[in-house]
Formats: structure tokens, C-alpha cells, sequence
């Protein structure tokens, strides 16, 4: 399973994610892809994102059981804090 949140990015963008991924709410999207999906999703919204932010969540075999990455937040980072993911507002 993949998550992803889009925010501010060109409608196309999340016109061409809502092929691979049902958008439960405007700008989040949900799906099941393989490894090589969720990458090429992510470089796609990355390049494609504009002046917004492209976050993305997907299941990994550690603590927390998931992995993210952010691209574009202006008021949030993304942190490594002895292994485990936590958000820190900036």
C-alpha cells in the first residue's frame, strides 16, 4: 500500500496519479503498487509538482512500519531521529 498527499500541484498531476491511485480526499491518494510504481510515482509528482508539496508513505519492515519523504513542505521537516521518522515543524 501507498499513501500520497499532494498539496497546491497542477490538476494533471493529480489527474495522472488517480490512474494508479483512488483519491479518498482531495489531494490524498491511496493504492497498491509495486516498488518500481511507487518510484516512478514519486519522481513523476516530484518533477511535476511546481510550487507545492508531495508527501508519500508505504510500508517498511522497521519499527514504525512505514517509510516517508517529503518534497516541497516549507513548514514541516522530515527527521531521522535514532531510526525512527518524526516530524518537526520549522
Amino acid at each position: 500500500m501507498v499513501i500520497m498527499v499532494l498539496e497546491k500541484v497542477p490538476t494533471s498531476v493529480r489527474g495522472e496519479l488517480s490512474r494508479w491511485l483512488v483519491e479518498v480526499k482531495s489531494g490524498v491518494f491511496v493504492g497498491k503498487v509495486s516498488g518500481m510504481v511507487r518510484e516512478k510515482l514519486w519522481e513523476r509528482c516530484k518533477g511535476r509538482k511546481g510550487i507545492g508539496a508531495v508527501i508519500q508513505i508505504w510500508p517498511f519492515n522497521n519499527e514504525q512500519g512505514f517509510l516517508i519523504r517529503a518534497e516541497g513542505l516549507k513548514d514541516r521537516l522530515i527527521v531521522d531521529y535514532e531510526g525512527l521518522q518524526l516530524v518537526k515543524r520549522a
